[in-house]
């Protein structure tokens, strides 16, 4: 699949199904395919560990043919433990319970190979979420925004209703580190 119009002429493979990525990556002008891996990610463990392994175990998954492979694994961090996605709506509405009023961090794993070679780094972003109201917390549920979400919210959407303020990078939270793709891979960035 291509998105976007590049500046640059090698083949960019994103390995992700994640439409948020796709996203950013079309609006900065890549030109990308999209290869989804098939791998089982890390859970449970140190979430810093876990987010920039699972971006290995998905950049290493893809058979690009020397393309640039780009791969990120981004999750949410609540008293030190990973939430990762929500199974349902009553451990939507949990999570929503356990940030209200608080602060979280969300965490990316994000890796680059090219040439053999890998590139990788971590991002942090601060979340401080509002006091939200019993409202606001079912309104967001039935919304339905959190399923397949990490930390089950979106912040582009109705998940900036319940946002506070950010402190660091908002690509971030919405599941891709531009200013640390920018890092790794300044070449996509180059005007041709």
């Amino acid at each position: 699949m291509s998105a976007g119009s590049g500046s640059i002429s090698e083949r960019v493979v994103l390995a992700s199904g994640s439409p948020q990525r796709k996203e950013i990556l079309r609006k900065l002008g890549v030109e990308f395919e999209v290869v989804v891996p098939g791998v089982d990610e890390l859970t449970g463990g140190d979430p810093e560990f876990e987010v920039l392994e699972n971006a290995r175990l998905k950049a290493g998954a893809v058979d690009a043919g020397g393309a640039l492979v780009i791969a990120c694994d981004t999750d949410v961090v609540l008293d030190g433990k990973a939430l990762g996605k929500p199974c349902d709506a009553v451990e939507a509405r949990e999570y929503l319970e356990r940030m209200s009023g608080r602060a979280h961090e969300v965490l990316s794993g994000l890796v680059v190979l090219e040439g053999g070679k890998e590139r990788s780094g971590l991002e942090r972003t601060s979340v401080v979420f509002r006091e939200l109201s019993e409202v606001e917390k079912e309104r967001y549920v039935r919304f339905g925004e959190w399923r397949g979400r990490s930390g089950g919210y979106a912040i582009q959407t109705l998940g900036s209703t319940l946002v506070e303020r950010v402190e660091g990078s908002v690509s971030n939270v919405v599941g891709l580190p531009v200013g640390l793709l920018f890092e790794l891979a300044p070449r996509l960035f180059a005007s041709s």
